[in-house]
């Protein structure tokens, strides 16, 4: 059996059992996930995907909407945090409109997936129509496809939209048993009297549409494009057996909704860090998963993805690469 087998050759090598840690608990997932004793991480994508919310005007960020569209072009002239992160670790960063509230003038190094220029407000009525959704989705198949065609077996997401922890935090608080004052945080940097606003918002925009579980209607109900697209690609990812990096708080918001509708994409699934927005330890305790990080990011972008990365490729090395006691001629006694 493979497990078994992985678990031995894990355990016998040069080191006390159980000394790498969670090191050790991810290579064992990694091989399961490959089917391989000696799996391998072939050329490594992150995908930021940027997009407006309707939200965003009942000022629930601490951040204008012109924010969005503004970092977007900084991440195709390379001035971001995400672009400095992936080119260190060699990781193939591609950038998607999903629904900016800016004409990007087919910008080459923009993937021009755009569903609308932003969604509705979820204040009064459902951010994202069906037939959006379902374009979602279709755009996110096809960007997985193009990806899987370079060889890739590693893929991380993340993302851009001002307001874009509202319609985590409401995603997050229908989808869980985490209340809603628990998962809202200050996402920008909200001071205390925009973060009791925040909140008292959420609250209305909760009242209003009551109670949602199926996970496609939630994510339509409060989400944004960005977080519809991650949706589906995660989903398309799962079922191309790639290993999915799971970034912050928004990032994991979309990883519950893929979980709901299929919950086997968790064995695939590497946590990558713990935010420092408020609900993602809850989240994450609710999922039942150990994040890799705890470095009290809160930027978004899928850096928590990039700066983890090396810890996944030692756990790969070490399983590949390290001596056992019989070949190093050690003894385990």
């Amino acid at each position: 059996m493979l497990q078994e087998q992985l678990q031995h050759k894990i355990d016998f090598k040069t080191k006390p059992l159980g000394s790498l840690g969670d090191l050790e608990k991810l290579a064992l997932q990694i091989g399961l996930v490959q089917n391989n004793l000696t799996p391998q991480l072939n050329h490594p994508h992150l995908i930021v995907f940027a997009a407006d919310h309707g939200i965003a005007k009942e000022g629930v960020s601490a951040y204008p909407a012109e924010v969005t569209p503004q970092m977007v072009l900084n991440f195709v002239n390379q001035g971001a945090a995400i672009n400095v992160f992936c080119k260190q670790n060699k990781i193939t960063l591609k950038v998607v409109d999903a629904g900016v509230n800016f004409d990007f003038k087919e910008n080459p190094n923009i993937i021009h997936h755009k569903v609308a220029y932003s969604t509705q407000s979820f204040l009064s009525q459902k951010a994202i129509t069906t037939e959006e959704l379902e374009k979602c989705f279709q755009y996110s198949e096809q960007l997985i496809d193009d990806i899987a065609k370079t060889g890739c077996n590693i893929i991380g997401f993340g993302e851009m939209g001002i307001g874009n922890t509202s319609s985590a935090t409401m995603i997050i608080n229908a989808l869980s048993n985490i209340q809603l004052k628990d998962v809202v945080g200050r996402g920008t940097g909200l001071d205390d009297a925009g973060l009791q606003n925040k909140l008292n918002i959420l609250q209305k925009a909760k009242d209003f549409h009551g109670e949602i579980t199926a996970p496609k209607e939630v994510l339509q109900t409060f989400g944004g494009f960005e977080i519809a697209q991650m949706t589906g690609a995660m989903l398309s990812a799962f079922q191309k057996n790639m290993l999915i990096m799971v970034d912050g708080f928004i990032a994991s918001a979309a990883f519950l909704v893929a979980y709901h509708i299929n919950p086997s994409i968790k064995k695939n699934a590497i946590f990558c860090h713990q935010s420092d927005e408020a609900g993602h330890r809850l989240l994450l305790e609710y999922l039942e998963v150990n994040p890799l990080l705890k470095l009290s990011l809160r930027v978004g972008e899928g850096t928590g993805c990039a700066l983890a990365y090396p810890l996944i490729q030692s756990a790969v090395h070490f399983l590949n690469e390290m001596a056992s006691f019989e070949s190093a001629g050690v003894s385990n006694q």
